[in-house]
């Protein structure tokens, strides 16, 4: 068995025409994509034998971009035969190689692109820069390589691994007016769902964690969406579907609590490596169990059946026509009731209330948020002010989850660092404690339009 891992190059410049192709450098965009590229050979197991690299300026600087330290310099080659548009060229050096199990190789197209189509019985179309294919070879010796003896264990390009490549073109939202809902809605729950289906690779990939954050967010837009038209219009019938999205924003929860905690969690150690190893450590096994849980449920039948579902309730004629009874006026009324109860509980929250009862006003600014998106010309700047509200409540809902992250370590490996572990937790308190002075400090909501 032969693994085989076909690289083509970052995104080159056509800036400076004086310039041989051979010469052509990374443009900006191709620089950008090499550490996530990196990244991405680095979990597909890219870098577990030998590398090799066209000698073109582009390409080596590719090679030079995504090799991990780990990787010995005897491992890595830079060859002018590998420079070539040619895939026979490459075929018939192949051939040529020992008995090395695994292969990678950092080249051009149409070489790169040609030479997969002739390994494999279902190639793919296309092969952008700074994408992977990754083929597995039923063969004992590289001799032994020819047409239709690959098969395709996985491409991956930059959109799948990359979220700032993947957005480059699409947008977070429906492009609406934002003045009038009746129309704005049902386009606005299309537009969510569709984003939905698209960060789905991304997001069982697991190589980028702002796929999953995004994808948490398109589905919480989806469900306060679809709340908000329930509580304005009194229509119960997109209430199974509302149930449905709130079960899968629950099952990725726990996921992105780790996700935040370690992108913190260098700062939380300081300068105590130890620590931080250890943590680091614990906590990446518990995400790697979670993502795996999750890959596996969006692949499952019962995921792809409910939003089938979803996707029917909202082109529904029963809907249409609930959406389009939609008036300012209606979500005025019922921005006012939640704004009431919002500043109600807030009154009652003092220093010494449960971490939950902020937990609960943060999912209510939440659903005001999303009502008032409803018209969103009407309440625009209420909109930013309320957003770097719910950023504070957002930020003490983080410090609480992180501290019972850290009881679970404890509890788990009580003979870990324990001083530094306590002195962790201490610190926690602390950033908790100012949070919910700012938070008590706030008050209430103003309930008109500014």
């Amino acid at each position: 068995m032969k693994h085989l891992f076909l690289v083509r190059h970052a995104k080159s410049s056509w800036a400076d025409e004086s310039l041989s192709d051979r010469e052509r450098p990374l443009n900006a965009r191709g620089i950008s994509q090499l550490a996530p590229l990196g990244n991405t050979l680095k979990s597909v197991g890219a870098f577990e034998g030998e590398v090799y690299s066209s000698s073109a300026r582009r390409a080596v600087a590719t090679l030079q971009g995504i090799l991990p330290d780990t990787v010995a310099a005897e491992r890595y080659h830079t060859l002018s035969a590998l420079y070539t548009f040619d895939y026979r060229r490459l075929l018939a050096w192949l051939e040529e190689q020992a008995d090395a199990p695994q292969i990678t190789l950092v080249g051009h197209n149409p070489a790169l692109l040609e030479l997969a189509q002739s390994l494999l019985k279902q190639p793919p179309e296309q092969l952008p820069t700074a994408s992977v294919i990754h083929i597995r070879l039923s063969i004992k010796h590289w001799r032994q390589i020819g047409r239709g003896k690959g098969k395709l264990v996985t491409l991956i390009t930059p959109k799948d691994y990359s979220y700032a490549h993947f957005e480059r073109k699409l947008k977070k939202r429906a492009r609406t007016a934002g003045d009038d809902p009746a129309r704005d809605i049902p386009k606005a729950l299309h537009h969510q769902l569709d984003r939905l289906r698209q960060l789905e690779r991304g997001v069982a990939l697991g190589l980028d964690d702002e796929f999953l954050h995004q994808y948490r967010i398109a589905i919480r837009r989806s469900r306060a969406i679809a709340e908000s038209v329930q509580d304005v219009t009194g229509d119960k019938s997109l209430a199974k579907g509302v149930k449905t999205l709130k079960r899968h924003a629950r099952a990725t929860g726990p996921l992105r609590d780790l996700h935040v905690f370690l992108q913190d969690l260098p700062e939380l150690c300081a300068d105590d490596a130890e620590i931080r190893a250890a943590l680091q450590i614990w906590f990446e096994r518990e995400a790697a169990s979670h993502h795996k849980k999750l890959a596996k449920r969006l692949k499952s039948k019962r995921y792809q059946d409910s939003l089938e579902h979803w996707r029917n309730l909202i082109d529904s004629r029963k809907f249409q026509k609930s959406a389009a009874t939609l008036r300012p006026k209606d979500i005025r009324r019922a921005l006012e009731r939640r704004i009431k109860e919002f500043n109600k509980r807030t009154a009652e929250l003092m220093h010494t209330s449960p971490d939950e009862d902020i937990h609960r006003l943060r999912k209510q600014l939440k659903r005001i948020r999303y009502l008032m998106e409803l018209d969103a010309k009407t309440w625009k700047r209420n909109l930013k002010i309320l957003k770097e509200r719910q950023e504070l409540y957002g930020r003490f809902q983080d410090l609480h989850v992180q501290t019972l992250l850290l009881d679970q370590f404890r509890q788990a490996a009580p003979e870990v660092l324990p001083a530094a572990l306590n002195g962790i937790v201490e610190t926690l308190g602390n950033h908790k404690a100012n949070a919910r002075k700012q938070i008590l400090t706030l008050g209430g909501l103003d309930g008109a339009p500014l």
